[in-house]
């Protein structure tokens, strides 16, 4: 496909709409938006142009939360003493680590340690205040903002562990009827859980329908190429075999007609041969031009597939002498990025990813590598063997090997 080196990158200006680059035969309908999902979350850049950390103070459960522990806050009073200043300071350390919980490496021990944190500091908060019944509400606004990242059993065991600990602190502490208070504040903990983990469930749906939207619009991009193709091919026969072949009739009749003695030198029939000579150059010409194979167009088809991802961007290089005309290896090689984008995006914390195809003896190079962080080694789970199987039937193989920053590279290649 003789398509000029093109960079695509979700970028969301005024409207929030990704503009789709030029030069492409086909426009496909986007599916970019602005908003940041609460299941998705990443460090670096914003693809919207807002800094993340600005993106994520202002997102509902993030603010709603910080209200709440400044409202904790203000309960305490102003700090008189050296107890009061030591109370602020427990409260301006778990807001610190509940504000930078996002910023921190995905699937990080620190995410952890921060967790437990959080639960030691609002733990000794109530230790430190017993009688202000308004700091268990910490434990509330935490409880949320673990079944935000965890799993729902994580959840439930943690939240008896932290009501056990709540009730132990309010029993020496000298309160009559500590059972009663932690059991209110059970009450408020798995409302704050289940809203949070509906939220994140909803925001998960979400994503998932519009990438399932994004492959079904790449698809039909390269269907809809590929129709076009098929439709060409189409006209190009019937202008060679009807037209072609009557000019070709006609053009032999007045040639016939031109050796007759009592035509011969007229100059309308010559004329006439010689602009049915010219006409059939013509056509000749007109059904090589719709044969020339210029291969599907990805360039659109990648575009499409890549528009839902805010992060990581995708930055798209496809070689001039590079042409795809098997419909099943442009398939394989949109599934290929379709996993390159998801696993940039769910392990490697990846900001950009760059796909280059590119033509290698007689097979077509596909080259994918991200700039993400892994800290585990990678493991082959089912999307990278669903990627080998669907090579292996092309006779194509892949290669997977991580980058010096410990990114993932990909390298396939398939039979042209």
């Amino acid at each position: 496909m003789a398509v000029a080196p093109v960079g695509v990158e979700p970028v969301c200006p005024a409207g929030g709409r990704s503009p789709m680059p030029s030069g492409h035969r086909s426009a496909v309908p986007e599916v970019t938006f602005c908003v940041r999902p609460i299941a998705v979350q990443g460090t670096g850049r914003a693809a919207c142009g807002m800094p993340t950390f600005l993106r994520t103070l202002i997102s509902p459960l993030s603010l709603a939360g910080l209200l709440t522990i400044l409202g904790v806050g203000l309960s305490l009073g102003l700090p008189s003493d050296a107890n009061g200043a030591l109370r602020w300071g427990v409260l301006g350390a778990f807001i610190v680590l509940f504000l930078a919980y996002d910023h921190l490496p995905a699937r990080s021990p620190l995410r952890l340690a921060s967790d437990v944190l959080q639960a030691l500091l609002a733990l000794w908060l109530a230790w430190l205040e017993p009688r202000v019944g308004t700091v268990p509400v910490l434990l509330v606004v935490l409880v949320a903002h673990l079944a935000e990242h965890w799993p729902p059993r994580a959840v439930l065991a943690t939240t008896l562990a932290l009501n056990v600990s709540l009730y132990l602190v309010l029993r020496h502490s000298g309160f009559s009827h500590p059972l009663l208070i932690v059991a209110i504040y059970a009450g408020f903990q798995a409302f704050a859980a289940l809203t949070a983990h509906y939220a994140r469930s909803a925001e998960q749906a979400r994503d998932a329908l519009v990438r399932v939207n994004a492959d079904l619009l790449a698809t039909r991009a390269l269907l809809a190429d590929g129709a076009r193709d098929a439709e060409r091919l189409r006209l190009a026969r019937e202008l060679h075999d009807v037209a072609g072949h009557k000019l070709t009739a006609m053009r032999l009749n007045l040639r016939a007609l031109a050796t007759e003695p009592l035509l011969a030198g007229r100059e309308p029939l010559l004329l006439a041969e010689r602009l049915s000579g010219e006409l059939l150059g013509d056509i000749r010409q007109v059904v090589q031009s719709m044969r020339d194979d210029r291969g599907l167009d990805l360039a659109t088809a990648l575009q499409a597939l890549a528009a839902p991802f805010p992060r990581p961007g995708l930055r798209l290089r496809i070689a001039e002498q590079v042409r795809i005309t098997n419909p099943l290896v442009a398939d394989a090689v949109l599934r290929l990025a379709q996993e390159a984008l998801t696993n940039a995006a769910r392990h490697g914390d990846a900001a950009t990813v760059w796909l280059d195809i590119d033509k290698e003896d007689h097979c077509v190079r596909i080259d994918i590598r991200d700039d993400g962080q892994r800290t585990e080694r990678i493991r082959e789970g089912n999307g990278i063997t669903g990627m080998r199987e669907r090579l292996a039937e092309l006779q194509g193989q892949l290669e997977i090997a991580r980058t010096d920053a410990g990114g993932m590279h990909l390298t396939a290649r398939v039979p042209a």
